[in-house]
């Protein structure tokens, strides 16, 4: 009896942590309060950017380029959001950061409130500016998307956490672990894979449409996972089953499904 009462509340709580999306439509488990990951990102992003070589806006034309995109994909989603009153309060607590640090690796990503870091290693892959809103539109749906929060509360549903209440409170050092777990930039998913996948079409789907509405050609997107597939063509994958990103071949024929809609968004950049 016991044991039935616990799967009621849990199951209750559950129901309440659920969300539809605004955007994407879907329903997404919330057990977090996006204000405090978007407090505790702002303590790792200041942590991150303190123990890693950030290149210079002032004296470098590639940390001026991610910002200046950075800024005109975010201006993009700001514009998209203020259109439904539904999701347009959203956005209001989010503080834009555009960084480029020196790092070989090929990695961007975004932490929730908008704390976006570009690594060196993915400019001579991305090439240009177009090809470079392709990936923050990717990354920044991630975090405007509420991705982190949906794995964090799958995550701690994995791990047995207490499901009621908040964690981050009440048991500090697992919510910390957990937090790092999913937005580390070396964080893997694990368990959750499958869903991850579906996370970055979603992702694809919506970053396409943001880099159109900033005046990028969204289909440079075509090329540029292309150039990525070609980058790594010589590394060791994992099945595409037991891996938290699609398939290159299965992404880029995905996409090209998704190109009309993001072409009617499409408005170049006035020079």
């Amino acid at each position: 009896m016991k044991k039935l009462f616990l799967s009621a509340i849990t199951a209750s709580t559950l129901l309440a942590a659920c969300s539809t999306n605004g955007v994407t439509g879907r329903k997404q488990l919330a057990l977090f309060p996006e204000s405090t990951l978007q407090q505790e990102a702002v303590s790792q992003y200041q942590s991150f950017l303190s123990e890693n070589k950030v290149v210079s806006q002032s004296s470098s034309k590639d940390a001026e380029m991610v910002k200046r995109v950075g800024t005109r994909i975010a201006n993009a989603i700001t514009s998209y959001y203020a259109k439904d009153p539904k999701i347009s309060a959203e956005l209001k607590d989010y503080k834009w950061e555009f960084n480029l640090v020196d790092n070989k690796e090929v990695n961007a990503w975004c932490m929730p409130g908008g704390k976006v870091v570009v690594y060196t290693g993915l400019l001579p892959i991305t090439q240009n500016e177009a090809a470079l809103s392709i990936v923050l539109g990717h990354e920044i749906t991630h975090a405007v998307a509420h991705h982190g929060n949906e794995r964090m509360s799958q995550g701690a549903l994995a791990q047995g956490l207490q499901v009621a209440g908040n964690i981050f409170t009440q048991n500090r050092t697992q919510a910390n672990a957990l937090f790092n777990n999913v937005f580390a930039p070396a964080a893997q998913v694990g368990v959750l894979l499958p869903n991850s996948r579906k996370q970055e079409y979603e992702a694809d789907h919506y970053g396409l449409i943001f880099a159109a509405i900033a005046g990028y050609n969204p289909q440079e997107a075509v090329s540029f996972w292309q150039r990525m597939a070609a980058a790594s063509a010589g590394a060791q994958k994992p099945p595409v089953f037991l891996s938290t990103h699609p398939a290159d071949d299965a992404r880029i024929a995905q996409i090209q499904k998704y190109m009309p809609e993001a072409l009617s968004y499409y408005k170049p950049i006035k020079k």
